[in-house]
């Protein structure tokens, strides 16, 4: 695999100064972040680092206390409807868990924010676009009239993956996309996700736990301690900080045990 080549001045996401609490628990302050065009950003942190919160307020669904957001070079925060609207348009999310709409089918659930965006499409377009959507990811073509309860847990990661890439976005966010997998079914997630963001030209923000996933297709990594992103760079880079909580994530059992797997997947495909 072959990184791709990064300008630091092309952040498709900066974040500045960013503040997040719930009543008096501080969960962000001072967190400053930069996304690059064309990565795959791995955000990692302890439990109750705010992860998902990072997330829910770059995409404005969590308003925070204060602090700048800017996707595409636009202001998330305080942006008119029209404009919210228009960046809206340029992403896809992936929430845990998939988040179908369960009295939809697959095909239905991925036309959602097709017809939220582009009312004027007709069905048969629409119903075109969405099988397209969902043999992209995997899935098989028999499965858009299914019901996510008709699904399994892998199947309903990869519906809720053809919604979210049903705007063909330039920007994708992913919420623990392997949570719950086996390793066999993680793996081929990753791989999954590697090839639609090499294929599509996808700048990826990854919330995950998995240390497989990180070393398999994240570019750099972001970690979130002490209520901000405490360092950002590639997983070598993070092993020469002496971070406590660093060292002891990637330097853990389930770390060396990620690395075994890394090397043996690069020492075949030599």
């Amino acid at each position: 695999m072959t990184a791709p080549t990064f300008d630091d001045g092309d952040a498709i996401i900066r974040v500045r100064n960013l503040r997040n609490s719930f009543g008096e628990q501080v969960v962000h302050d001072n967190l400053d972040l930069d996304v690059r065009r064309g990565e795959i950003l791995g955000v990692v942190g302890g439990s109750g680092t705010g992860k998902s919160v990072l997330m829910r307020s770059i995409i404005g669904l969590q308003p925070p206390d204060h602090g700048e957001v800017h996707v595409f070079g636009e202001p998330v925060l305080g942006a008119n409807d029209d404009q919210a609207f228009e960046i809206r348009r340029r992403w896809g999310v992936l929430f845990q868990g998939g988040a179908l709409f369960s009295t939809l089918t697959v095909s239905e659930n991925v036309q959602v924010p097709l017809k939220e965006f582009y009312p004027q499409l007709d069905q048969g377009l629409l119903d075109e676009i969405a099988a397209y959507k969902v043999v992209m990811t995997g899935l098989p073509p028999n499965a858009g009239p299914k019901y996510p309860a008709e699904l399994s847990g892998g199947m309903k990661k990869r519906a809720g993956l053809a919604r979210s890439l049903a705007l063909d976005p330039e920007l994708l966010f992913l919420d623990e996309p392997t949570a719950g997998l086996d390793p066999i079914g993680a793996a081929a997630f990753d791989e999954l996700t590697r090839s639609l963001q090499q294929t599509l030209g996808l700048t990826v923000f990854l919330i995950t736990h998995d240390l497989d996933t990180l070393y398999a297709i994240c570019d750099r990594v972001a970690v979130l301690a002490d209520k901000r992103v405490i360092a950002v760079g590639t997983i070598d880079e993070l092993l020469a900080l002496d971070h406590p909580w660093i060292q002891e994530y990637f330097n853990g059992p389930r770390g060396r045990a990620a690395v075994s797997s890394a090397e043996r997947a690069a020492a075949k495909g030599a």
